[in-house]
């Protein structure tokens, strides 16, 4: 069963959706929002695998919600304007439909849902794992869009109350201090190197000793991190050094 939530500010096109929707057994609708502070806390509070959302409703629009979400969802955006289709693609969303929505083009959208959407209690431990470390952030700078799986993160770094993430060729900000993500990310994959930087340990490509009696990281893209005496030794306690 995937759970989803049907976000959207005009009260006919929510009906008509879960219309349409009553054909696909396998979708079960666990709730509805016509604004974006109802979505958000909705969506914390639900945590839907896939939600159904407009692009331009009251207090912002849909890419304003998916950048405020800790991890985001599968999406499918649904929305009367076709200027938002590319957008909606750059930001791999899985799929964008316009309205009014044609039964075909929900049925296939809806494939794809079914395949990236299957209950994690199903799963072999190993593809458990593998699932979990997929668990995407919405980046939005300025008018460029991202879905960015965690696992392809190399760094996280401080700019005042933004954070720069460092994944791919690109170096996005935002809106999250250090001291948010941190609570967030998987303590076994990222580190909090010092104040300013959180690293994925994937991405290490050398580690030596620095003359403070810390240690120098080198990352993938041959950035260097400093590490503090005491960073240095939980470093080592996390990584058997």
């Amino acid at each position: 069963m995937i759970r989803a939530i049907i976000i959207d500010d005009e009260r006919l096109a929510r009906a008509e959706l879960r219309r349409l929707l009553l054909a696909h057994t396998e979708i079960e609708i666990v709730g509805e929002a016509a604004h974006i502070d109802d979505a958000l806390q909705l969506i914390e509070a639900l945590q839907p695998n896939l939600i159904f959302l407009d692009v331009q409703m009251p207090g912002g629009n849909g890419f304003d919600l998916l950048a405020r979400l800790d991890t985001a969802p599968e999406v499918i955006f649904t929305t009367a304007f076709d200027a938002y289709a590319l957008k909606a693609f750059e930001v791999n969303a899985l799929d964008y439909l316009q309205k009014p929505i044609e039964s075909k083009r929900l049925a296939a959208a809806l494939d794809r849902a079914r395949q990236r959407s299957q209950p994690l209690g199903l799963l072999p431990t190993a593809i458990l794992h593998q699932k979990r470390a997929e668990h995407k952030i919405f980046i939005k700078d300025g008018d460029r869009c991202w879905f960015v799986a965690l696992v392809d993160i190399m760094l996280f770094e401080s700019e005042g109350n933004y954070a720069r993430v460092y994944f791919q060729s690109h170096r996005p900000l935002m809106l999250r201090s250090l001291n948010q993500l941190e609570t967030r990310l998987d303590a076994t994959q990222f580190f909090r190197a010092n104040r300013r930087q959180i690293i994925n340990l994937n991405f290490i490509n050398t580690v030596s000793a620095a003359d403070s009696g810390g240690l120098t990281i080198v990352m993938n893209n041959e950035l260097r991190i400093e590490l503090s005496r005491r960073r240095a030794a939980e470093f080592r306690d996390i990584s058997s050094l």
